[in-house]
């Protein structure tokens, strides 16, 4: 079983369906994508070997999709990259996963060529990769790998989250089931990066022989979107909370013709039930609302379209703060610290079993066996069930930073930062921001008769992590808060630097 056999189905099946769009035209039919698939796929054949890793460092672009299910095609991995990281986050991806091969676009070809081979789109090379009849879909049980997620982690190196095949189709089939069906008329905009959740989100439009519609801008632009909704009709498309809240907020889009959405799937990050309501009343109740993480790839939770649009139901304001109910395929449980379940309303952590649950990390071991004990995939994030089922998300015990919908987690950035010879300590901490749902603080202690500015610390952070990682503020203290254990009070340091609009 190989996901790209859904593109050789459809190319037989419904030869002349739109597969991939271009903004407004149509990039692809599903015949044009399958003899591409099999050539690419022929060739990245004869370049890997059996089972290797090929990275895709790539902007959203239509050669992202080809790139992608080429790989699969070949029986090789796909290690899609946040085309936002720094050249040393590829580079320590790349070399974490010995990928022999990298996929790359133009604007990132450059960070990436460092680390391994690269071939870049529109190059001759790239063109090359089209030649030829290419090959069969190798085989693939559900056992093998399809996808390496890399998510950071707190010890400062993102991991590799291993997806199989049989995990990725798992998440399709819950797709159907609790989010929306799919048929050849719908479509998938790819408004938020394809290198995660959208990506994911983007499968089951592929696996039924819909339409995906990738953006001229390549990212997320309200009045681009207006525009491709109309264009196309029957829109479905993933988005963070801070996306949504840019969309009704835009004076272009809110005036705009929204026939042409279906549904927006948001996640990754808290609502404010204020947005939502203002999104509701907008665009009515074509809002779905999940909880995952890439372990699990975006399938703990949903919140679905049916229970948006009852408003008249008891306690409806409540479970719109929730993140909705357990998936059908999926097992949640909420525990103390010795994993054991705890009764309605307390709060513990979110612990996950079922099919659709990551193998383990990727050449680690260690993590893998500390998240997985028990055979319960150990979430990092704190929730509490209420009487109905619903989860509610209350604290991540790894300190996590999501802004915009984006994870970041402080120790990452903490290990930049205590690169300067003039920082002696340092805790990274999020505030509330009104756009982006947090942005990072760094609090900041300097060596004794040293000084270092803010400016410094800045230019160091952009030379080793990715932009939207960086501290948006700087606080210099003399000492940072600890307890009898000699354990940075993080609460405490919230509590007196994490206040909105503080500088």
């Amino acid at each position: 079983m190989n996901l790209a056999g859904w593109i050789e189905k459809w190319g037989r099946a419904a030869p002349d369906r739109p597969a991939i769009a271009f903004g407004a035209r149509t990039y692809l039919n599903y015949r044009q994508w399958a003899a591409r698939s099999r050539a690419l796929a022929g060739n990245l054949h004869s370049l890997c070997r059996p089972g290797d890793r090929v990275a895709i460092a790539m902007t959203n672009r239509a050669e992202f999709l080809e790139a992608l299910f080429a790989i699969w095609h070949a029986g090789l991995v796909a290690v899609p990259m946040n085309a936002k990281l720094h050249g040393e986050e590829f580079g320590y991806i790349i070399g974490h996963t010995g990928a022999s091969l990298a996929l790359a676009s133009p604007d990132r070809a450059e960070d990436v060529a460092a680390h391994t081979r690269t071939i870049v789109t529109e190059s001759a090379e790239w063109r090359q990769l089209y030649d030829g009849d290419g090959i069969d879909v190798v085989a693939r049980s559900p056992d093998d790998l399809a996808w390496l997620f890399y998510t950071s982690g707190t010890t400062g190196r993102p991991k590799g989250a291993m997806l199989t095949h049989g995990i990725m189709l798992a998440q399709t089939l819950a797709y159907f089931a609790e989010i929306e069906p799919v048929g050849a008329g719908d479509c998938v905009l790819h408004a938020a990066p394809m290198s995660h959740g959208s990506g994911c989100y983007g499968l089951p439009f592929v696996a039924m022989g819909a339409n995906t519609i990738v953006p001229e801008s390549a990212g997320f632009d309200p009045d681009e979107i207006a525009a491709l909704l109309a264009a196309h009709g029957n829109v479905s498309f993933f988005a963070a909370p801070t996306m949504v809240s840019r969309l009704v907020n835009h004076s272009g889009f809110a005036a705009a013709d929204h026939r042409g959405l279906r549904t927006i799937i948001y996640g990754g990050a808290p609502m404010h039930f204020e947005t939502l309501l203002r999104a509701m009343d907008l665009l009515g109740p074509k809002f779905a609302q999940i909880y995952g993480q890439g372990e699990v790839p975006m399938t703990i939770t949903v919140l679905p379209k049916a229970l948006h649009a009852d408003r008249a139901r008891p306690r409806w304001r409540e479970i719109m703060g929730s993140v909705g109910l357990p998936r059908i395929n999926v097992d949640v449980r909420v525990t103390d610290e010795r994993d054991r379940d705890l009764p309605t309303g307390e709060v513990g952590e979110i612990l996950v079993r079922g099919e659709v649950v990551m193998k383990g990390y990727w050449n680690n071991a260690d993590a893998s066996a500390e998240t997985l004990r028990g055979g319960w995939l150990h979430t990092g994030d704190m929730g509490a069930f209420d009487a109905e089922g619903f989860l509610t998300l209350k604290d991540r015990s790894k300190d996590m930073i999501i802004s915009g919908g984006s994870n970041i987690y402080p120790r990452e950035v903490e290990e930049v930062l205590l690169r300067h010879p003039a920082v002696l300590e340092v805790s990274v901490i999020g505030r509330p921001h009104s756009d982006w749902g947090e942005e990072v603080v760094a609090c900041v202690v300097p060596r004794a008769q040293q000084t270092v500015s803010a400016e410094e610390l800045d230019a160091l952070c952009l030379s080793a992590i990715a932009r939207f990682k960086r501290p948006r503020g700087y606080v210099f203290l003399a000492a940072l808060p600890k307890n009898n254990y000699g354990k940075v009070l993080k609460t405490e340091l919230r509590r007196r630097h994490g206040q909105a609009g503080q500088s």
